[in-house]
């Protein structure tokens, strides 16, 4: 059957008040861009004429500012999963505007499948190819996509003239069986291809091809300073010296890293190390240092469900995809993310931490336990299945009136069950076969800064010291307390506590 070509404009009233709108992407890469802008544009009229107007909002991961920062600018999100980064829906998620619900990012797809988070009405979705039958070719991530278009109702692709057709061929398509079906992800390394390079849906829910030329709204990362290149040296050091003393094959592992300067100061470190090996990535977002890297042969091979690169480096890739097509795969996020792949590949998990407590529990969601930053994303998938989970941070933040070590976590997103290494600039804190106590010990002098080890040393006092779990319960949130009240956690006065 022919497409049926429509403006960005139609495509968007076709969408109505108190419908679940499923989207592509991950990151900024690969999401919708034309139809939600002009959503926002009707959104906007409604509310001038006293009329409702509001979506619930299905994505893989975060957006970009035409979907999360246009859309929450106008009211016009009424529930949205999972991960995001906008600063305007996330100060609209802090003032209780926008239902949000940060989940795991491998199990998005699969609670919209099984029902969850309720019927998906119309799915948008960014396509480098669309064919009559019913073929949409992604551009630069594989998000929820396969999922949202086979769940929705009607079906509308932006075809983006600003991802080359190049792209055909990157991804690799996989849906499992929901229980008691499934069976095993067949992949037992990164470079295994299990599925199909495009989606297959049927022709007759496309209800319209809206035809744009939008690049991602790519983000930029501050550049590398001393304090990343340390806390990066910190990682491949730790990461060397294991794999010397046998911990880690001499093939060395697959690796998953974040997203932020952290982590390009880690892969660049760990790239400028030769007695690594040249690895492989098994990831949910590849940056730009990843693909350096794979240019210089030190990356030999990345999956990954994103390309969150600069719109120049993604060029790159495109133009040199005869170099690149046998180098990369984009999957779905759950496959990406899959729990069962991550532990079976044995992946070492890098991610970053907003705070850590002394007993190697993370938050990396909550700023003071009540302020979403940006969400869980896939941290907790890799975190808690990989061979060794790091942790990263910077030991204080602004201008060292906030220690990201502190007694007890005000969020708990990582337990101290999965979390193995702590690294900031300071220095690494193994916590490998450490008991709680000998924890405490190993963060205080090797990631607190200087000016937080004492006051540290003085909370442990506070407590009965035979615990299992050593805590003074009333002075376990006094830092956060004293900041609150100060601006300052250098000011924390233990004393009102004994």
């Amino acid at each position: 059957m022919a497409l049926n070509y429509i403006s960005a404009a139609e495509a968007a009233s076709l969408i109505k008040h108190g419908y679940n709108i499923g989207l592509s992407g991950f990151t900024p890469a690969g999401t919708a861009k034309a139809v939600t802008a002009e959503l926002a544009k009707i959104a906007e009229a409604e509310h001038a004429k006293g009329n409702p107007f509001q979506v619930g909002i299905f994505t893989g991961a975060s957006t970009g500012d035409s979907c999360d920062g246009i859309l929450s600018r106008v009211k016009a999100i009424r529930y949205r999963a999972p991960y995001t980064t906008n600063a305007d829906f996330r100060k609209a998620v802090n003032n209780g505007e926008i239902a949000y619900n940060d989940i795991h990012l491998s199990q998005m797809a699969q609670e919209v499948r099984y029902g969850f988070m309720g019927k998906v009405n119309v799915a948008v979705i960014e396509a480098c190819e669309v064919t009559p039958d019913g073929k949409i070719y992604l551009t630069a991530a594989g998000g929820i996509a396969p999922t949202v278009c086979r769940l929705a109702d009607q079906i509308i692709v932006e075809l983006n003239a600003a991802h080359s057709k190049n792209a055909m061929g990157l991804h690799d398509v996989y849906e499992p069986l929901d229980p008691p079906y499934r069976r095993e992800i067949p992949i037992y390394k990164p470079s295994d291809r299990i599925g199909l390079p495009y989606i297959q849906v049927d022709p007759k829910k496309i209800v319209g091809v809206v035809e744009t030329n939008r690049p991602d709204e790519a983000r930029s990362f501050a550049a590398a300073d001393p304090l990343t290149d340390k806390i990066g040296q910190n990682v491949a050091d730790f990461l060397a010296a294991d794999m010397k003393r046998g911990i880690i094959p001499s093939t060395f592992l697959p690796l998953q890293s974040g997203v932020g300067n952290i982590a390009n100061a880690v892969l660049g470190a760990l790239g400028r190390d030769k007695t690594i090996p040249p690895f492989e990535m098994y990831t949910e977002v590849i940056q730009n240092s990843v693909i350096g890297l794979i240019r210089e042969g030190r990356v030999k091979f990345g999956s990954t469900c994103s390309l969150t690169v600069a719109n120049d480096c993604l060029n790159g890739i495109y133009e040199d995809m005869d170099f690149f097509r046998d180098k990369l795969v984009l999957r779905p996020s759950e496959i990406s993310n899959s729990p069962e792949i991550v532990r079976r590949l044995g992946i070492i998990s890098i991610n970053t931490a907003i705070e850590a407590d002394l007993y190697g529990n993370v938050n990396s969601t909550h700023i003071s336990g009540t302020k979403m930053m940006n969400g869980i994303g896939g941290s907790g998938d890799f975190t808690r299945n990989a061979y060794i989970s790091i942790f990263t941070c910077p030991s204080v933040a602004k201008e060292g009136k906030i220690s990201a070590i502190v007694p007890m976590i005000s969020h708990v997103d990582h337990s101290e069950h999965d979390v193995n290494i702590i690294i900031t600039e300071q220095g690494v804190a193994d916590l490998r076969g450490k008991s709680p106590k000998e924890r405490a010990q190993a963060i205080i002098e090797n990631c607190a800064h200087p000016d937080y080890k004492n006051i540290l040393w003085d909370y442990l006092k506070l407590t009965d010291g035979k615990s299992q779990t050593p805590h003074a319960l009333r002075a376990a949130l006094g830092m956060h307390a004293e900041l609150a009240k100060s601006g300052d956690m250098k000011n924390a006065d233990w004393g009102q506590y004994k």
